[in-house]
């Protein structure tokens, strides 16, 4: 095999919980992660003289920043591998949204990477490469919905109902450390237990900050939250609004002006990118 497209695809933190912070400037946190069947698309195809090119520019992203071809370096380094790729992505995630998509791309380049490249990196080594990218990749490399804890990076897979989303992105960009740095940030918030989130839910310690610093954010929430119960995703921007069937979810979407961009969504306990690969498995 020479070539392989895979998805990568979205996820959201339904709560987001700071516990305090680590003397390393790492905040220890709870969440819960859950995917979503919307996706981008990464192409990779093996390339014999070891150079890694990504094929699709990003304004204002230098290309040996982007998450993927990191991710590329980082697999490639740690398994010795004469061999290069070239990786295009082609995007229907929001960027800056919180909803995973650098993360995500990285953590399908690593998977995809090491079935061209034949490196037999186990889901447990790929996450342990994946988290010097981001506490996020390692979700994404297991590919299933997950309690989490620490800085995000200690996973317990969970099965959660699988509800329709109406995902929006606010036309803002938010500076995932500018909201974590800022002084009125919750830093004390009591842990909870799964059983207590199923019970009565929780909040994102993010959202009251980001709903002041960024008005665009608070008029789209004020707007969700009419509809149906809305929460931030991460440090944002995008919002999704919770529907218990797909009919009052598009019901819903109709009622949005036709200027924000809006995605219908389910939730998946299991990625796209899993199923995928699952399914590739099964041909073979």
């Amino acid at each position: 095999m020479q070539q392989l497209t895979l998805p990568a695809p979205a996820k959201i933190n339904l709560f987001l919980h700071i516990l305090g912070r680590r003397v390393d400037g790492y905040h220890q946190l709870q969440t819960l992660f859950q995917f979503l069947d919307l996706s981008d698309e990464v192409t990779m195809t093996i390339r014999d003289d070891g150079k890694l090119r990504l094929l699709t520019p990003f304004p204002d992203l230098a290309d040996s920043d982007n998450l993927a071809i990191k991710a590329a370096k980082i697999l490639q380094l740690a398994t010795n591998t004469p061999l290069g790729a070239d990786i295009s992505i082609k995007k229907c995630l929001p960027m800056g949204g919180g909803v995973g998509g650098g993360s995500s791309n990285a953590a399908t380049v690593l998977h995809g990477l090491n079935i061209l490249w034949q490196t037999h990196r186990s889901n447990t080594e790929l996450a342990k490469l994946g988290l010097q990218l981001g506490a996020d990749v390692p979700v994404f490399i297991h590919g299933h919905a997950a309690w989490a804890e620490g800085i995000g990076d200690q996973l317990t897979p969970i099965a959660l109902p699988e509800a329709w989303f109406i995902l929006v992105k606010p036309n803002c960009h938010i500076s995932t450390a500018k909201i974590f740095q800022h002084p009125d940030l919750t830093r004390d918030s009591d842990p909870i237990t799964v059983a207590a989130y199923l019970q009565r839910g929780a909040r994102n310690d993010c959202e009251a900050i980001v709903r002041k610093q960024y008005p665009e954010v608070d008029k789209v929430f004020k707007l969700l939250n009419n509809l149906a119960p809305t929460r931030l995703t991460g440090t944002g921007a995008c919002l999704f609004a919770t529907f218990a069937n797909k009919e009052s979810a598009e019901q819903a979407l109709k009622q949005l002006p036709d200027n924000l961009q809006a995605f219908l969504a389910r939730g998946c306990n299991q990625s796209m990118l899993h199923k995928h690969l699952q399914s590739r498995t099964n041909s073979i």
